[in-house]
């Protein structure tokens, strides 16, 4: 085989939770008072553009989910032997990106620089020495003179803005043929009826968003082809690539650390406020206990753990890239064991308050159990909070990643991060002239998914808050 898939356990859980996603929009598509709040989110602009920004994201993320190792090249002698593969695990995001990858500079560059950020001491072939700034090897080689650089990105921005704006027309007009076809009406009334936007969604800002999308996407990959487009940092290595890889880390910490945390929130939260007495004690003792303990040292002191026994079984780890998704999963599970009390006291506190509610009486009063009442009648009015806490959750623990690996015990360094490129950008604010790109880059890349995520949140949290939904 020319390649070797590699599972890793992140990978897993993410694959497991995209199928748990998929058949839940079976379920949900098959019940419509459970359709009814989805569709009212895919109503409103904000959730629309909210969803089109996450999608985005979590795309780059699948793909740089699928692990694999290449096959060494053998010599014609060796073809009976076995096939061999590198210790280097590659994802299929690297193969797309390959010349970021492999474009690596000496040290630093700004952004669309095509020198080096500071001067060193250069021989020319008379041999003469300057003290200078050398060219970079990959950045702008096909440019004959250094003046041609503006020219050349905007003939750059121009030609991979046409292709993004054809390509837009080409779905669009695919669209309104299905509509035409599916409906049995002119295609040209379909168009029409998108610009008038007379649809229950608001198809004229999903088509502007793809628009939007297209011509980004288009223009920041033309356009690192030929350039650094957000530099490099000290060793070389383009910043746009690191940022794009980074995306995976963020996510995972969301996801699977929300994941981890939500049973414990939702049954210590829910049986506290019913069932109060003893139960109420034993749990409100836990999660107090488990309060007092400062997270960070918690964390820290768990990392450590996992860090001692990685040094003393190396045989388990057989590439870098086990042993840094050992450490992202570790550290998603004590993120998740540490950080669920905050939603189970939100949880007790509105059950309590249901659990007094004239219908939950009702249904008691009538016979049912106290399982059925809250299958039926107290979880079902919960969901709107678990839903806004569970995207609330997701941006704040992307932003505690940044955080922890900051102070050293988030993620492994070898491992892309926003965290890590904050961490390393602490020294670059402190260069004259300021190395200012990677924190640049970093900030926003964790602004645009935190604020979408926020966004996505409080659009749900009107859909499915029942005191919110008017008759």
């Amino acid at each position: 085989m020319p390649f070797l898939p590699v599972l890793l356990w992140t990978d897993i859980l993410i694959y497991l939770l995209l199928a748990v996603i998929t058949a839940g929009i079976f379920y949900i598509r098959q019940r419509p008072y459970m359709r009814a709040p989805w569709r009212h989110v895919f109503q409103r602009k904000r959730g629309v553009i909210s969803v089109i920004i996450l999608v985005c994201y979590i795309t780059i993320g699948l793909l740089d989910s699928i692990h694999f190792r290449q096959a060494l090249s053998q010599d014609d002698g060796q073809m009976d032997s076995q096939q061999h593969y590198s210790t280097e695990v590659l994802t299929v995001l690297d193969l797309m990106l390959l010349p970021l990858r492999n474009n690596v500079e000496k040290s630093y560059s700004a952004p669309f620089a095509i020198h080096a950020f500071t001067r060193e001491m250069q021989s020319t072939d008379a041999g003469d020495v300057s003290y200078d700034y050398s060219p970079l090897i990959y950045a702008g080689q096909h440019l004959d003179k250094e003046q041609h650089k503006t020219a050349d990105i905007a003939k750059t921005v121009s030609n991979s803005s046409a292709m993004a704006i054809v390509l837009w027309l080409i779905l669009l007009l695919a669209y309104s043929l299905f509509v035409a076809v599916r409906s049995q009406a002119n295609w040209l009334n379909s168009l029409k009826n998108i610009q008038l936007n007379t649809a229950d969604y608001p198809l004229k800002t999903i088509i502007l968003m793809l628009l939007a999308v297209l011509l980004i996407g288009f223009n920041l990959l033309s356009l690192s082809m030929d350039y650094h487009i957000l530099g490099t940092d000290k060793v070389g290595q383009d910043v746009f690539y690191q940022t794009l890889k980074s995306i995976r880390t963020g996510l995972v910490i969301g996801t699977l650390t929300t994941l981890v945390m939500l049973p414990f929130a939702l049954f210590m939260g829910i049986a506290a406020g019913y069932f109060k007495g003893w139960v109420d004690d034993v749990i409100q003792y836990i999660y107090t206990t488990l309060n007092s303990i400062p997270g960070v040292l918690l964390i820290a002191a768990a990392v450590l753990m996992l860090q001692v026994y990685m040094n003393n079984h190396p045989e388990n780890f057989v590439t870098i890239a086990e042993r840094a998704d050992m450490r992202l999963l570790f550290l998603c599970i004590i993120l998740g064991m540490t950080s669920w009390t905050g939603l189970c006291r939100v949880l007790r506190g509105e059950t309590l308050k249901l659990r007094e509610a004239d219908f939950v009486q009702a249904a008691r009063a009538l016979g049912a159990g106290p399982f059925a009442i809250l299958r039926r009648h107290i979880l079902p009015n919960l969901m709107h909070i678990v839903m806004i806490a569970v995207v609330l959750d997701f941006s704040g623990l992307v932003l505690a990643e940044a955080v922890l690996s900051y102070v050293g015990v988030g993620v492994d360094p070898s491992m892309n991060s926003w965290g890590n490129m904050i961490n390393s950008a602490r020294l670059e604010m402190a260069r004259e002239p300021v190395v200012w790109w990677s924190l640049t880059a970093a900030f926003v890349s964790m602004f645009t998914l935190v604020l979408a995520a926020n966004l996505f949140a409080d659009v749900v949290r009107d859909a499915f808050d029942p005191r919110a939904q008017t008759s």
